[in-house]
């Protein structure tokens, strides 16, 4: 069998990948010793005699094992934590989580009537200026605000 390096190279300048990822079908490697010029090539590659591997990736197969595992919380424990507190969760973050939340339970208070407008009103005002630590805590300060 004669050399056919040089089909190799010229197919992976046409197809723009390594000569490590061409491939000759075994049963035609007569017409590719054949092949000379770059328009053969191509003619080839179209016939499907001559192609390109698939790339190889990185397997995300245990990456994802690992999200598994950290979506139960496990692996977060003291022992992997590198950042302080609020690097790992954004002090930004945490209140706009707790007043959605806070926001969220007053509109639904005021729409089903257990609290009047001006008392919504009210606590909306005292949530944005962070009064209340949670919803049970807001919630809390409705009901003693009731008991007066």
């Amino acid at each position: 069998m004669s050399q056919i390096s040089g089909q190799r190279r010229l197919a992976a300048d046409v197809l723009g990948c390594g000569v490590n990822r061409v491939w000759f079908n075994p049963e035609k490697i007569s017409e590719v010793q054949q092949a000379i010029s770059r328009e053969d090539i191509r003619n080839l590659i179209q016939e499907g005699i001559i192609g390109a591997h698939q790339k190889r990736g990185n397997s995300r197969g245990r990456a994802r094992a690992k999200m598994a595992k950290r979506s139960y919380g496990h692996c977060k424990g003291p022992g992997r934590r590198k950042g302080a507190a609020g690097s790992r969760t954004n002090s930004k973050d945490r209140w706009i989580q707790r007043i959605r939340a806070q926001r969220r339970v007053l509109r639904e208070l005021r729409e089903s009537g257990e609290i009047e407008r001006s008392v919504y009103r009210k606590f909306y005002r005292r949530a944005a200026g962070g009064q209340f630590r949670t919803v049970s805590h807001m919630k809390a300060q409705i009901e003693m605000g009731r008991n007066q």
